[in-house]
This record gives structure tokens, sequence and C-alpha cells, in this order.
């Protein structure tokens, strides 16, 4: 594996899929796996790669499964497991429906690992996404915070932290699609090609 950073690659696989009424994760794109195809996004550059879900149908990728160390409390709970469990610094949180997310993409996050943000996410279309970002591991302190006061929104720990928020370019907004709902699913096959 051709590592290019100490980090760690943490994939946020424990939401309920209700709108899609199945584990988004593990939905079959081009004939694999919407987690697999972010397992080999991360490869690249992620030294060790955790997926956060109780779902044990995620040990089939040989990758370290962790499950919510504070269940039911929504993403800022599994990025708070992924970061506890993290061993570098630096950590890359994609969440499980962006099936289309690429190396290229993630490694722009890295631009700004040197200087003191606690997290860096990408921006498109005037909304702002935590859900593929980098976190310094300091976050899990924060996320835990928030936590014990009953917090469950990412959108918190994003407003109360130092973050840098990039503009992604245009021709790049097929990669951040995350796909909620089988419509999404159908569309998405659109953009394979691009």
């Amino acid at each position: 594996m051709n590592v290019d950073k100490d980090i760690t690659g943490i994939i946020l696989a424990g939401g309920k899929s209700s709108r899609m009424g199945t584990e988004k994760g593990l939905l079959l794109l081009e004939g694999k796996p919407f987690v697999q195809h972010i397992v080999e996004a991360l490869q690249p550059i992620a030294k060790e790669i955790i997926i956060v879900s109780s779902n044990s149908e995620y040990d089939t990728f040989g990758v370290k499964r962790i499950e919510d160390i504070i269940p039911e409390s929504g993403p800022i709970a599994g990025l708070h497991t992924g970061l506890t469990n993290s061993e570098t610094k630096n950590n890359l949180v994609v969440s499980c429906d962006v099936p289309l997310v690429t190396t290229s993409l993630l490694r722009k996050l890295f631009q700004f690992e040197t200087e003191d943000y606690d997290i860096v996410q990408f921006e498109a279309e005037r909304k702002t996404i935590p859900l593929i970002a980098l976190y310094k591991k300091r976050c899990a302190q924060k996320c835990l915070k928030l936590l014990s006061k009953g917090e469950k929104r990412l959108r918190k720990l994003v407003s109360e932290s130092n973050t840098k928020t990039i503009l992604v370019e245009e021709k790049d907004l097929p990669l951040i699609k995350n796909i909620n709902a089988i419509e999404d699913l159908n569309t998405i096959t659109n953009a394979i090609d691009y």
C-alpha cells in the first residue's frame, strides 16, 4: 500500500438509512458495495482504515470495524468513536454514502493539515460537507463534551471548532454526491462516466 500521509481513514456507516430502507454502505455500484469504493479511495493515503458500524457485514472489507462507544447518538458519536480509536493526529472522515469520492479529491483536504485547524471540510452549492472532511484527533474530546449535553448534530461541533472550508470545484460535484434514496442511486449512474 502506497501511503503518502500519517493519516487514518474513518468511514461512518452507523446511520439507520431510513430513507433508503437498507444498509447504504452495502449497496452496489458497478458491482461493488459503496464502502468498497470508499476503502479504495482511502487506501493510497491512509495508513489505517476504520469502519464505525455495529453491522458485522462490514467485516468482509478487511479493515478494522468498531461499534459506537455511545450508541444511538448520531454522526457525532460515530466521529467520536473513530477519532478515539485512531492513532494519528489527522483523520479523513467519510460517510458511507459517497461512493464516487476519489483519492485526488480527498488529498485536497491535506493542503491545510499543518495549520492549526481542527477541521477542514468541503462546501458545495452553499452547503458545507462535514462528512467528507479532515479532523484532528483532538476533536474527540469536543465530541464527547457535546454528547454529554445530548447534542447529536455534527454541525454544532463544526461551528464551535476552528474550521477551514474549501469550495468544491464544479467538475468535482458528482464526487461528493451522497446517496440517501433510491432515486439518488438511479441518477448517480449518470455520473459514472465523469
